[in-house]
């Protein structure tokens, strides 16, 4: 189970790497359940991103898959194209959300968004790898 301090070291690994890259995000840090634990937006990090980061986040659990990977998956053709109109709009198909595992086992995930794709991912990769 991801805990407060756990979503504290993520994103302050998340945020370590958006500053080595110099592009302010948002990151969010979502429990098993695919709620929000932690969020933070750097500064000068876009305001529209702030949601999208959540989604991500949120995406990433519901379906225990990079949001990179489904975003390939769900192109015309694809098994999961269409996607995205699912659950309300909620889905998110960009790069940039990450499953966090603990021994194997889903136990959140985070969302980075404020950057371009390769961006995005390269920063929740650095907060995942934090926990």
């Amino acid at each position: 189970m991801i805990q407060l301090a756990d979503a504290r070291r993520i994103i302050a690994a998340a945020e370590k790497k958006a500053a080595e890259i110099g592009q302010p995000m948002n990151i969010a840090v979502a429990d098993a359940g695919g709620n929000l634990i932690a969020h933070v937006r750097m500064d000068n990090a876009w305001l529209g991103s702030v949601d999208i980061s959540i989604k991500k986040a949120w995406t990433s659990r519901a379906f225990d898959i990079a949001t990179k990977d489904l975003a390939d998956h769900s192109q015309s053709g694809n098994q999961f194209f269409g996607i995205h109109a699912s659950n309300d709009g909620k889905v998110m198909i960009f790069a940039g959300g990450i499953p966090l595992k603990q021994d194997g086992k889903v136990v959140g995930a985070i969302g980075v968004s404020g950057g371009s794709g390769a961006q995005d991912h390269a920063v929740a990769e650095a907060g995942a790898a934090a926990l």
